[in-house]
């Protein structure tokens, strides 16, 4: 595990988003980047060509904020290519974007925020077709050690499935990572009770900081309360209504917490999947935070011998996975689209990739031994939905092993990019 704790001052981790945003930017006058505080956008745009190269505002900066109200084209003057980061902070800005590369095609612009920027009312009648928007999630533990970031669902989309065998070196323990979460400033702090620390100034921050920009709060208890619930149900069916009635509030309440969580890059709501003959289908969302270590900590899990021992470590390792298939599906070309598949009838694959045509089930098992018996969900919605690529079940073993005609067993490591394809032992698949 040594190899996770290197300074992120003093060695930048270069991120798999990157390329994505250059394309972006040589041919779009405007570039939207979200995620979550500290997710490491602004690292990216201060470390990585081109970006670092440009010029650079940040509105966490009272002297800007104040040019922005006074005369927010001194903030561009004499320069086309400029990042304006924390713009959620002066929504009012946008405008005097628009008029800008209105009146000068040329011009570059990159603006990055801690909120979600496509749901605030100002960004998207002041930039629509003119921006592109991409986010940053946090790292994947292939970017943490420098890997490519693979192309594995991809190929999977179109059938082309890895060669059976066995890796070179088994997949680290998941309990620590999840544990620690996967936040640049994390990689600094070698022991639990240093990532204790950070997690807990990171969701005081949050709670006193970023949420009174977004939105009034009446408790901030109260909320604190509601993340907790929610974490304790982390990859599990959403029903606002147990939420509610488990914290103590009202419906609508609880109902506007989550909604601000999911503005602000750190919960999600996965939607079901319903292109299905199967008339009967569960529709409630499934709920992930978008760090494993923040639902950990919010879960109150400080131990590793706790969260082992805790009754949600399974949704816990899901929700690892959902971080980097999150990560793999939002690079795809067109971008993919992520679900669930489960019937009231108890069938259930626990994510579902789309691509235009192409799609793919993939299954979650906490165990090293996948077998033919962990794959009935995968059989039965490859039998519902023919036009499915196949399914791979991830897990936490070294095998990559053919189950059925399209179902293949792969090691969680091969899908957070970090284990390389060059594998022995069984016979090559097709």
């Amino acid at each position: 595990m040594n190899n996770f704790y290197s300074d992120p001052e003093s060695f930048y981790y270069p991120r798999w988003l990157t390329p994505a945003l250059r394309s972006a930017v040589a041919v779009n006058p405007v570039v939207v980047l979200t995620g979550a505080r500290q997710v490491g956008k602004s690292t990216l745009l201060r470390q990585s060509e081109p970006f670092r190269s440009w010029r650079y505002h940040t509105l966490d900066d009272f002297d800007v904020l104040e040019q922005v109200r006074v005369h927010p084209q001194s903030l561009w003057a004499g320069a086309k290519e400029v990042v304006l980061d924390e713009v959620q902070r002066a929504p009012e800005l946008l405008s005097a974007v628009k008029r800008a590369v209105d009146e000068e095609p040329d011009r570059r612009f990159l603006l990055s925020g801690s909120a979600n920027l496509m749901l605030m009312r100002q960004v998207s009648e002041s930039l629509a077709g003119r921006a592109v928007y991409f986010v940053l999630h946090p790292m994947t533990l292939g970017e943490l050690q420098g890997q490519p970031p693979g192309d594995l669902v991809h190929e999977s989309l179109q059938q082309h499935w890895p060669d059976e065998g066995t890796l070179a070196e088994a997949p680290p323990d998941p309990t620590l990572l999840m544990l620690r979460g996967f936040m640049p400033r994390l990689l600094a702090l070698a022991s639990p009770t240093d990532w204790l620390r950070w997690w807990e100034g990171y969701v005081a921050t949050y709670l006193e900081r970023d949420l009174r920009q977004i939105s009034q709060i009446d408790s901030l208890v109260d909320f604190r309360r509601v993340m907790a619930f929610l974490a304790l149900r982390c990859g599990q069916l959403l029903n606002q209504s147990e939420v509610s009635r488990d914290a103590g509030m009202s419906q609508p309440t609880v109902h506007r917490y989550v909604n601000l969580l999911e503005a602000s890059h750190l919960f999600d709501r996965l939607p079901s999947y319903a292109a299905s003959r199967t008339t009967r289908l569960v529709k409630a969302p499934r709920s992930f935070w978008t760090d494993p270590g923040l639902a950990v900590f919010l879960a109150g899990y400080f131990d590793e011998a706790a969260l082992r021992q805790s009754r949600e470590y399974g949704h816990f390792f899901e929700t690892l996975i959902y971080l980097h298939l999150r990560v793999q599906v939002d690079m795809l070309t067109p971008r993919g689209r992520l679900f669930f598949w489960r019937t009231q009838q108890g069938s259930e694959v626990d994510f579902v990739v789309e691509q235009g045509r192409h799609v793919l089930g993939i299954e979650v098992k906490l165990t090293t031994r996948p077998g033919y018996q962990h794959i009935d969900g995968l059989r039965r919605f490859l039998k519902e939905h023919e036009q499915a690529s196949g399914g791979l079940l991830v897990h936490g073993g070294s095998q990559i092993r053919r189950l059925d005609e399209n179902i293949v067993a792969i090691p969680w490591t091969l899908l957070a990019g970090s284990a390389p394809l060059a594998i022995d032992g069984l016979n090559s698949g097709e």
